[in-house]
């Protein structure tokens, strides 16, 4: 039988070549060529350490029930319902979505889109080593970042949804300004600088949440009507 003369892979840096072709014959097998880097066994380093945490947590989660009690409130009735009827805490940020748009928008397309985002985004290879946003072309990032920016703040004013408006434009303003920062600067406009898109956009994401949820908890009363948490109001 002739020898095979087919090479097992090219290459093992996958940021420089993230698509690779491995032909696996009976006589050959795929191998990464390059250094293992440390190694840490399952068990007992990493079990122990999970079996700890979890103690620690049922402690505290002990203590806090015994100390506090749960907010409850009377027994439900059907025929009285309360004003506001908020869904638990974790899908207030959906409930203030309703607040401004549409319920097929924001209860069906705004988390479709989302979904679909997180499952498409990683099959497109932008910026797979992480490179600071104004790395290349800035003056081209900019203007693509400014157009973002100012379109997505005009359509959520035409819609008066400020709750996502205002952690927008807080999280819009220093990406916007870590363009003046210097190249050899120190400081925190440097250090904001060097983030890559994918950190600005969860940034911006995980500020919407965590706006969106904070205001249908704390700031929402009667109708849906903004209230300040520290003052009574009859529902």
């Amino acid at each position: 039988m002739e020898k095979n003369k087919i090479e097992t892979g090219f290459s093992s840096d996958a940021k420089k070549e993230p698509r690779r072709i491995v032909f696996v014959t009976k006589k050959t097998s795929a191998k990464v060529v390059g250094d293992r880097g440390p190694q840490l066994m399952t068990y007992p380093h990493l079990l122990i350490r999970e079996a700890i945490a979890f103690q620690v947590l049922v402690i505290v989660m002990v203590l806090v029930a015994l100390f506090w009690d749960a907010p409850l409130e009377q027994l439900a009735n059907p025929l009285i319902t309360p004003n506001p009827a908020k869904a638990p805490w974790y899908f207030l940020g959906l409930q203030e979505l309703l607040h401004f748009f549409p319920p097929f928008v924001a209860g069906i397309l705004i988390p479709t889109m989302v979904v679909i985002a997180l499952v498409v985004i990683p099959y497109f290879n932008v910026n797979i080593e992480g490179e600071p946003i104004w790395a290349r072309k800035p003056a081209q990032n900019l203007t693509i970042v400014l157009v973002t920016v100012l379109v997505l703040l005009a359509f959520l004013a035409v819609f008066h949804a400020w709750t996502i408006f205002v952690p927008t434009a807080l999280v819009a303003a220093p990406l916007v300004f870590s363009y003046t920062a210097k190249h050899g600067e120190k400081g925190l406009l440097h250090a904001l600088a060097d983030k890559p898109v994918s950190w600005w956009v969860m940034t911006w994401f995980i500020a919407v949440a965590l706006c969106l949820t904070v205001v249908g908890t704390f700031f929402r009363g009667p109708g849906w009507s903004w209230v300040w948490p520290w003052r009574t109001h009859v529902g």
